[in-house]
């Protein structure tokens, strides 16, 4: 049997499937390899897996993956990153020990908008919501570290004006450009992208210990279904 022959006889099902599941089989390859250069601090390596990972979200609805495959793939996930941090399964991804239960929630925030979105037919909300995540927080971080130096303190934790001010553009521009893929560009696409913006960025920087990556996804979603519902296109 050919390869194309054995690729033909995949259902349809079973091939978005597995072209999810080597999007990030790919890119837990792509971590572990710079985990173990050691060229490359850890946290640019989870950062590529937070960016690399969220991105699936696209796949999962351009290819209209069932619901039931997203659920099922953030439970499993979660339960690997939550065991991974008293365990050294992911080392690349996790550190041992770590205060930070980000990639934990992470995994739950999906299920929780796939589980929301995809029954009600608007999965466009369910990718803004994590692509806000995704790219927002995780360029946040990168030019925060990097570029970043006016810092103010909240509590006990450390931000930079530098990460902020790139978490609320890039996550503007997240929003708006899904927004506009769907509903054109109107004004209230604008309005829309500027609010998850600024909730968004605000979430980011008052949460600790990783919980942003569930509430930024959340709330970030949210708000745009919310408001979509407010402002109906006229």
């Amino acid at each position: 049997m050919s390869l194309f022959s054995w690729f033909a006889g995949i259902p349809p099902l079973g091939f978005h499937i597995a072209i999810a599941g080597l999007w990030i089989l790919a890119i837990g390859l792509l971590a572990e390899v710079l985990h173990r250069t050691g060229r490359v601090s850890p946290e640019v390596v989870r950062k590529v897996v937070h960016i690399g990972t969220g991105n699936v979200i696209l796949l999962a609805w351009w290819l209209q993956i069932p619901a039931w495959v997203g659920i099922a793939a953030s439970i499993g996930f979660g339960a690997i990153t939550f065991i991974s941090y008293q365990v050294p399964i992911l080392p690349s991804i996790n550190g041992v020990g770590r205060k930070s239960l980000g990639t934990f929630f992470y995994a739950v925030s999906i299920g929780v908008l796939v589980a929301w979105f995809w029954p009600l037919w608007q999965p466009q909300y369910a990718a803004l919501g994590v692509l806000v995540m995704t790219w927002g927080d995780g360029l946040a971080a990168l030019v925060g570290q990097r570029f970043g130096q006016h810092r103010y303190k909240l509590w006990d934790m450390e931000k930079s004006w530098e990460g902020s001010l790139t978490m609320a553009i890039v996550s503007f521009i997240v929003a708006g450009l899904i927004l506009a893929s769907v509903q054109g560009i109107v004004w209230q696409t604008w309005l829309v992208s500027l609010l998850v913006a600024v909730v968004a960025t605000g979430l980011e920087a008052f949460s600790k210990y990783g919980i942003d990556n569930l509430t930024v996804p959340v709330a970030s979603a949210a708000i745009a279904f919310g408001l979509g519902q407010l402002l109906p296109m006229v």
